[in-house]
């Protein structure tokens, strides 16, 4: 089983049931282990769009990455995820961010995912469940990365991982 870590986010619709739905579709192949609060954040990229609701996950699994990849967009369709444009909103968005200490780089898929670093909505919930992980390519925990962002773009909404409200 590798470790991994999944990003989730929304703003479209009922927002904490699509990533509730993403959750619950997780397991049998992908089964969390951790997961963070809901964050309340504005959109990058694109911003004339709602706000989104993100939070991260670690979970383990036997697929590879590019299987990962598959099953993680067959999860979006299934959870009601439509076509949209790069950065436009979506009802569910699931990134692979990172795949054990893998560093990767196909047409389909980069890990870890690419812009981490410059991305508050990632890291904040990311760093609640992993704060001494560390980038494999910056060779740097993502507490350190944190240090030269601006985080105020971001709001914890819960106090206890959306995982647990699941169960």
């Amino acid at each position: 089983m590798e470790t991994v870590y999944l990003g989730m986010g929304s703003n479209l619709g009922d927002r904490k049931a699509f990533i509730q739905h993403a959750i619950s579709s997780l397991p049998p192949s992908v089964i969390p282990t951790l997961c963070s609060s809901l964050y309340q954040t504005q959109p990058w990229g694109y911003e004339e769009q709602g706000e989104f609701l993100n939070m991260a996950l670690e979970a383990q699994t036997d697929l590879s990455p590019s299987e990962l990849l598959l099953y993680l967009k067959d999860i979006e369709k299934r959870v009601g995820r439509k076509a949209s444009f790069i950065n436009g909103p979506r009802e569910i968005d699931i990134d692979i961010l990172f795949f054990g200490n893998q560093i990767m780089e196909e047409d389909s898929l980069i890990v870890p995912h690419p812009r981490i670093q410059e991305r508050p909505f990632v890291l904040g919930p990311l760093s609640e469940i992993a704060p001494n992980l560390s980038h494999p390519g910056l060779s740097k925990s993502l507490s350190k990365i944190m240090e030269s962002l601006d985080m105020s773009s971001i709001r914890q909404l819960t106090d206890k991982g959306i995982c647990a409200e699941i169960a």
